[in-house]
């Protein structure tokens, strides 16, 4: 288990699942295309946590990480 915090000081755990789909968002948004079934479920419960936005540009889904949040391990 990992812990998200944001820059507020509020702390939210998230699964090690989670995690490693988080990774993947340096600093660039994911197409939901590119994404397997089971990581565009994970992707749309770290939309549900705060963690990913999700946006619609140009008819396509787009999930980029929330800029004031980081991981860390515990």
């Amino acid at each position: 288990m990992k812990i998200v915090e944001f820059t507020n000081g509020v702390q939210l755990p998230i699964t090690n699942e989670e995690s490693d789909l988080l990774a993947r968002f340096e600093d660039s948004a994911i197409g939901k295309r590119s994404l397997t079934e089971r990581e565009q479920v994970i992707a749309n419960q770290l939309v549900n946590k705060g963690v990913l936005l999700r946006r619609n540009q140009d008819g396509q889904i787009q999930y980029s990480k929330q800029t004031n949040s980081r991981t860390s391990y515990t």
